[in-house]
């Protein structure tokens, strides 16, 4: 649950004056605040010449719950957006346009007007399949690109904040609050830890898979880190499956999206990599819990959907699913 945000953290105070001093300033510049989710402060500034994004991190997240994170991950964000530009085919990328290293907040292009996010689509029972599988694709590229890299390796191997912003409030969190299923989880982190091959995104959400005519832009990259890749195939198919449940008539086509993101991921993937499908299924439970009892809860589930979220959770953990598709049918 969102809470009122807190005063701002970053130092920029004024944007208009803060981006004119980067030489991005304009008479009929506009400014307007958009959902950062609970993590960052998000501002879009476009006029006639440009159109872009302010980012900020904040320290403590505007959740109920305490829940800190370091602010220099936005700059770890920055990084990994710089290191894939160009290795990536698939969807799009927004380009780095400056820092601040004091006030923590980056600058981005914006994606273009009319984008919005998957997820809001998806609310509304728009099933194209073709979102579903540029994620995949995009998905795939990335782990490929990552692959056993050891400049990567070196770059992105700190996992203090994707342990802040996932392990810790999705995982620890929920364990405590089942403990009888503490052992699944502390298990899954310990597997999941010993699988760092390539790098990961974190949030491999629709929230942030924004959109515009036949294409995907992949932004919040704050979470990312070299690690287990199975944890994003994961993280995407979770947030079907729970639109599958607070929608229970579309579950045929969540599904169908389910398949086609897992087709085109399975196609860009490493030869090696045929374990991430198998490694996602063990990850797909603890996630569907963790956003019914974790810090962050699936805003969109009624109580029906969030006790039906929590019996398929548990049974998935006492009986797993032998494919994604079985996944949907339970």
């Amino acid at each position: 649950m969102v809470i009122t945000p807190p005063l701002r953290e970053a130092r920029i105070g004024n944007v208009s004056q803060w981006l004119a001093g980067r030489g991005f300033s304009a008479p009929d510049l506009r400014l307007a605040e958009l959902g950062g989710g609970v993590s960052n402060i998000v501002t879009l500034a476009e006029c006639a010449q440009f159109r872009l994004v302010v980012k900020e991190a904040l320290g403590q997240l505007r959740v109920e719950e305490e829940w800190r994170s370091d602010r220099g991950r936005i700059f770890r964000e920055s990084g990994a957006m710089r290191w894939l530009a160009g290795r990536l085919s698939a969807g799009r990328i927004p380009r780095i346009l400056f820092e601040d290293r004091s006030g923590f907040a980056i600058g981005m292009e914006a994606a273009p007007p009319g984008a919005e996010m998957w997820k809001t689509r998806l609310l509304r029972g728009e099933c194209a399949a073709g979102f579903a599988h540029t994620a995949g694709a995009m998905l795939g590229q990335t782990v490929a690109a990552g692959w056993n890299n050891a400049e990567a390796r070196r770059i992105f191997g700190d996992r203090t904040v994707f342990d802040q912003l996932r392990i810790d409030p999705y995982y620890r969190f929920t364990a405590r609050r089942h403990p009888d299923l503490a052992d699944y989880f502390y298990a899954l982190i310990d597997r999941s830890e010993r699988r760092a091959v390539s790098l990961v995104h974190g949030d491999w959400s629709p929230k942030n898979l924004l959109c515009h005519e036949n294409d995907l832009w992949a932004i919040d990259w704050e979470a990312v880190h070299f690690g287990d890749p199975s944890f994003d195939a994961a993280f995407l198919l979770n947030h079907l499956l729970l639109k599958s449940i607070a929608m229970p008539g579309l579950r045929a086509e969540f599904a169908g999206l389910a398949e086609a993101f897992g087709a085109a991921l399975r196609a860009h993937l490493p030869p090696e990599a045929g374990w991430i499908e198998e490694a996602a299924l063990e990850h797909l439970p603890a996630l569907l819990l963790a956003r019914v009892d974790g810090k962050s809860p699936a805003e969109y589930l009624d109580g029906e959907g969030r006790e039906r979220a929590r019996r398929m959770a548990r049974g998935m953990i006492l009986h797993p699913p032998r494919s994604v598709e079985a996944a949907f049918e339970q």
